[in-house]
This record gives C-alpha cells, sequence and structure tokens, in this order.
C-alpha cells in the first residue's frame, strides 16, 4: 500500500506542476482584479503544496497493517449516505428547485453525518437553501432553478 501512495502522489505531483506551468502563461492579474491564470495558478499550488506534505508522510512511514487503508463502519455507513445524498439532490433539482432540494439535501446530510439537534439542522437548512437562493437571486442577479412548483 505505501508504494501505490508514494506512486499516487507523484502523479499528482507531476499533474500539479503542469498545472502550474500552464497558468503562467495566462496573465494573473487583469484591469477587474484576477486574471484568467489566477485560480488555476493559486489551486495548483495548494494542491502541489498538500500533496508534497502526504508524499513525505508516507515516504517517512511505514505500514502497520495492509488493511489499515479501511475505513471503519461508520465511516463507511456516513460515505454511502453522501454518495446517496449527492444522487437524490442531483435527481431532485430540476423538479423540486434549489431551495426544495438543498432543503432536503442538507437536512438529511447533517442527520446522516451525526447531527442530532432539530434546531441546528433546521436553520442551518433553511438558511443554506433559502439564504442562498435570496443572496444568488437578489444579490448576484444569477437565476437558480425554482421547479414546478414555484418555490
Amino acid at each position: 500500500m505505501r508504494r501505490g501512495r508514494i506512486i499516487a502522489c507523484l502523479c499528482l505531483v507531476a499533474i500539479f506542476l503542469s498545472a502550474i506551468v500552464t497558468s503562467l502563461g495566462y496573465s494573473l492579474t487583469d484591469a477587474l482584479g484576477p486574471g484568467p491564470g489566477f485560480f488555476p495558478f493559486w489551486l495548483s499550488l495548494v494542491g502541489f503544496v498538500l500533496t508534497s506534505v502526504i508524499l513525505v508522510a508516507n515516504l517517512r512511514s511505514q505500514d502497520a497493517s495492509p488493511l489499515d487503508f479501511l475505513p471503519t463502519r461508520e465511516a463507511a455507513l456516513q460515505a454511502g449516505a453522501v454518495v446517496v445524498a449527492l444522487v437524490a439532490g442531483a435527481a431532485l433539482f430540476e423538479p423540486l428547485g434549489f431551495r426544495l432540494t438543498m432543503l432536503i439535501f442538507i437536512a438529511g446530510l447533517l442527520w446522516a453525518l451525526g447531527a442530532r439537534s432539530p434546531t441546528t439542522i433546521a436553520v442551518t437548512a433553511v438558511a443554506g437553501s433559502f439564504g442562498v437562493f435570496h443572496v444568488f437571486l437578489y444579490w448576484l442577479k444569477v437565476p437558480l432553478p425554482v421547479g414546478m412548483l414555484g418555490i
């Protein structure tokens, strides 16, 4: 497993380095602010640094067991819940619209990940669905899907 992680990190380092070099071909700034190369450069740089840290950690570590990478049962169930929530959210996005889909998605995901306070779940779900919709529609002037119910 150690060798596989090291090879994966080396591949990612190569990808991030090529992205950094490519992004330097574009301007980092323009008259309005960040240029077309700004975000690719910084995202590639952050990815390169983080992957390098993981690579060094893998080079310095010794494998305790070949099965250490397997998640616990609880972690596997939570990962499965995230995948199910993403698929359901994608399926409901057009028919229900942004607000209702995100309300269900956020509330269900918080519950699946272990949040048990109904107040916290409700406030977060409402703010993350109706609040974000309001910000995008009225402040940023970006239309989001409304859905069949018009909500």
